[in-house]
């Protein structure tokens, strides 16, 4: 048999093994399923009511501060409009009621804060008036065990810090996201 000169100087294709590319990318993504870290954001941690068979009886208006937050981040206080930076000190003497007035809350474990936002509203305003309301709060927790027991409330065991907390509870009625007229 005669062979042509051209199939006599045909390069020979060499098959690499695609058995060995599996396993190294097998091995690869196992590396950096392992070596990655997920960041984990972390949310606002509240703990609900429990749940209860018949509605909370009816509460006085005097004891409720409605904020309400615009899509434009604007902040509502009972209707009117306040500056972010005092809406802390707003909370702190609707609660505690300093001068017994009429339209603020008749006793700091009866104040209630009502929170609403509009649908737009950037997760950046909600959080900062959520957290000037805990601001509030704490402040107020502080100035008690100050002047009850003369030392700060994080320094207080957990069952004064209890007896200020029953005595100025934090209640936070958060209302359905709707369209907030400005």
């Amino acid at each position: 048999m005669k062979t042509s000169t051209a199939a006599r100087y045909r390069k020979r294709t060499v098959a690499a093994p695609a058995g060995a590319i599996a396993d190294v990318a097998f091995l690869l993504l196992i590396f950096f399923l392992v070596t990655t870290q997920i960041a984990q954001e972390k949310g606002i941690t509240t703990q609900l009511p429990p749940y209860e068979l018949q509605p909370p009886p009816p509460m006085a208006d005097r004891n409720v501060l409605r904020i309400l937050i615009s899509a434009e981040g604007q902040i509502l206080a009972d209707g009117e409009r306040l500056p972010r930076e005092e809406l802390r000190s707003r909370i702190r003497d609707f609660i505690l009621n300093p001068e017994g007035a009429a339209h603020l809350a008749s006793a700091p474990n009866k104040a209630v804060i009502s929170l609403q936002h509009d649908r737009s509203t950037r997760y950046g305003d909600y959080l900062a008036v959520y957290d000037a309301i805990l601001s509030a709060y704490r402040s107020i927790w502080e100035a008690r065990a100050q002047a009850q027991y003369g030392t700060s409330y994080e320094g207080l065991g957990a069952a004064r810090q209890k007896q200020i907390r029953a005595a100025v509870p934090l209640v936070i009625s958060e209302a359905e996201p709707s369209d907030v007229k400005r």
